[in-house]
């Protein structure tokens, strides 16, 4: 969907672990902290969607009220879905309030034309009036009239987490945030997982943070019904961006959870080295993160060589290590041989224990076992294939620049 929420800051701050899923009241809610998760009816039409979605209905007026008429120094951001306007409501009634009082909101206003754009602005309503989790933004309501659709969130203070990775002068994520960061994207994937939603789309620009930095996946137009009965995925058009889709998704429109969880060891490498999956701006292999760090990620004694320059240094060497093997798992080219989220978030959530935590001497790195087999490409330079059939570019992707940058 539009991506220029990415941009978008965050205003109510959620506690705890547990997600809902909002539902008419003969669903049941299911938990990120239930195993198996029941996969819920889902409606088929527009009416049905909108119906049961437990949002507020918007008139445009309202929004335009919320907004102070979209003017144009309340513009947060914009993209290939339209633009983001700050707005302020009323936090009771959620009725349109004066600047700078009660609550303060993100409006994502879509572009008047395209089938697409509607379709994906349903598809977000269709799963955000539903999905209730810590770590999912909040969505409060939406308008469809007449040919305006809009969405309306809370606001995210601290933006996208790719800003804080990439946009130079912003100060650099400390160590101790990033590994909350990414536990916090790995909760709510999890969550998502276990609701049979297929996210699609993860990456650093669809992970905002909040006042105290609070990790939620925003951004759900891409969000697919995962496979049901005795199906092993589900078939679809090569959506998503450059970079962070799985190889085998690229190759066969074959769609499964582990496509989220390859796209989460990306995340996760960004992290990590402070580097785009994608930077043209590079030569040869370099331009393709994963490939030009995959033979440093599961080495212990050359790890060093590819962390971010900007820690300087002040991060624990064995938590990168865990961290990296969690990646290098995740980044696996079989299917079947990824971990899954809930695998991923168990790993990561150990990097926060105290002994993994502080700093390391080099000797004292090389002495910790080795969780995965020894690569063959070790200390070789990886081919710079992302996909089965040779092609680092598929033109069913779009780049991080472009619609979804």
């Amino acid at each position: 969907m539009g991506k220029c929420f990415s941009s978008s800051t965050g205003f109510s701050k959620e506690t705890g672990r547990t997600g809902q899923v909002s539902t008419p009241s003969n669903l049941v809610f299911t938990s990120s902290n239930q195993k198996g998760a029941q996969r819920l009816p889902i409606p088929r039409s527009e009416g049905e969607i909108l119906s049961s979605s437990n949002l507020k209905a918007f008139s445009f007026v309202e929004l335009a009220n919320a907004t102070i008429n979209f003017r144009p120094d309340n513009l947060l951001g914009q993209g290939g879905f339209g633009h983001v306007f700050k707005g302020w409501l009323d936090g009771n009634t959620l009725g349109a309030a004066k600047p700078g009082s009660e609550m303060v909101v993100a409006v994502k206003k879509l572009r008047p034309e395209g089938w697409q754009g509607h379709k994906e602005w349903l598809t977000e309503v269709n799963h955000l009036g539903r999905l209730h989790h810590p770590n999912l933004v909040k969505l409060y309501g939406y308008c469809l009239d007449g040919e305006h659709r809009l969405l309306v969130y809370e606001f995210m203070q601290k933006g996208s987490l790719e800003n804080h990775l990439f946009r130079r002068g912003s100060k650099s994520l400390s160590w101790t945030l990033r590994i909350k960061v990414a536990i916090e994207a790995a909760r709510g994937l999890t969550f998502l997982h276990e609701s049979k939603v297929i996210y699609r789309d993860l990456k650093t620009s669809n992970i905002l943070l909040d006042a105290e930095f609070n990790a939620k996946l925003s951004d759900f137009g891409l969000a697919k019904e995962g496979p049901t009965g005795d199906k092993s995925h589900v078939s679809t058009q090569v959506m998503g961006t450059e970079g962070y889709a799985a190889p085998e998704y690229i190759a066969t429109g074959h769609l499964t959870a582990k496509s989220d969880v390859y796209s989460f060891g990306v995340v996760l490498l960004e992290l990590l080295t402070g580097r785009h999956a994608l930077d043209k701006s590079k030569v040869g292999i370099e331009q393709f993160l994963v490939e030009w760090a995959k033979p440093y990620m599961g080495d212990k004694r050359k790890l060093f060589r590819i962390m971010d320059t900007a820690l300087e240094g002040q991060y624990s060497q064995k938590g990168a290590y865990m961290a990296a093997v969690v990646a290098l798992q995740c980044l696996r080219t079989k299917v079947t041989s990824r971990p899954n989220m809930t695998e991923v978030l168990a790993s990561l959530e150990k990097i926060q224990s105290p002994k993994n935590t502080a700093n390391q001497t080099p000797s004292e790195v090389q002495a910790l076992p080795s969780p995965i087999s020894k690569s063959p490409i070790r200390g070789h330079p990886s081919p710079p294939n992302l996909t089965p059939n040779g092609s680092p570019h598929q033109s069913g992707l779009h780049s991080p620049n472009g619609r979804g940058a």
